[in-house]
């Protein structure tokens, strides 16, 4: 946890996330001959919404900390920031549970509540696909339902063998889940939009519920763990536009435009929140009258 912190604090950081953010999209673009930023930005603009608003708000929803819902915010977007330089975006998990514990929450607490923030997200997203008449949809039930079974089980197993490490608060209610997932399905449609918006950008278009098949499909292989943009999910997805007929390298290069532009409310947002925050710990940390 204290490399974490480390890292989060470090400019170094900074400049290289800079750098891989101009660096993706110089790369991948050019091998188009025509590449519009109009439908990209416009796809971005709901997904900014989706990705820093409403999981946010999602996340306190289950969480009920006291906290506010400028806390949550500006604690999400820095998550975000130090989740896309981990695999399996699981950089950002880290950071919020810290968050958490540092504002006064229990350890098991803050597990709890990031764990039961990622599982609705993952149900919210098999909702979203099913409703929308997606192809895959009895796969990704089937994948809901095991890894429901298999959170239940790891909570009864800890209950018996380690009741230490069950969260003291009390779990979310019947009206907070559900509030947890419609926010979690709006969220869902953000992305789509996102989507479209950077396959549109390669000159391509495809129906919306074939784009929502391809991006159901690669859900299942988000399992496993990978870079931001290079990750099993990636692919499956440029394989899942390939499938429905768009060509390999406006697939791949959609794919990529995708995970480029999402740095960059990364580094706007979360990085301006990070810097806020180390003025701040700073401030509380130093002694009256000490420079900064």
């Amino acid at each position: 946890m204290t490399r974490l912190r480390t890292l989060a604090h470090s400019r170094a950081l900074m400049v290289v996330g800079i750098l891989v953010a101009l660096a993706v999209p110089a790369l991948t673009l050019p091998t188009l001959p025509d590449v519009s930023v109009v439908p990209v930005l416009l796809g971005l603009l709901p997904w900014v919404v989706g990705k820093y608003v409403l999981c946010p708000l999602r996340w306190r929803a289950l969480t009920d900390a006291g906290l506010s819902r400028w806390w949550h915010v500006r604690a999400y977007a820095e998550s975000e920031l130090l989740g896309l330089f981990t695999p399996g975006h699981v950089g950002a998990d880290l950071w919020r549970m810290r968050r958490l514990t540092t504002s006064g929450l229990g350890r098991s607490d803050a597990v709890a509540s990031v764990a039961l923030d990622r599982f609705v997200g993952a149900v919210g997203l098999t909702l979203f696909v099913a409703f929308a008449g997606a192809a895959l949809q009895v796969r990704m039930v089937v994948v809901a339902l095991a890894v429901a079974a298999a959170v239940l089980l790891v909570l009864l197993v800890l209950r018996w063998l380690r009741p230490d490490l069950m969260p003291r608060r009390p779990l979310p209610g019947p009206k907070p889940l559900a509030h947890g997932l419609l926010l979690s399905v709006g969220y869902q449609a953000t992305t789509a939009a996102l989507l479209l918006g950077s396959l549109a950008a390669t000159g391509h278009t495809l129906a919306p519920l074939e784009v929502l098949a391809a991006f159901g499909a690669s859900q299942v292989a988000g399992a496993v763990p990978g870079p931001h943009g290079a990750s099993p999910r990636d692919g499956a997805l440029v394989v899942g536009l390939v499938a429905f007929g768009v060509p390999w390298v406006a697939a791949a290069a959609a794919v990529a435009l995708k995970a480029a532009v999402a740095w960059l409310p990364a580094l706007l947002l979360g990085g301006t929140s990070l810097l806020l925050t180390r003025r701040e710990v700073r401030r509380r940390l130093l002694p009256a009258g000490t420079p900064a």
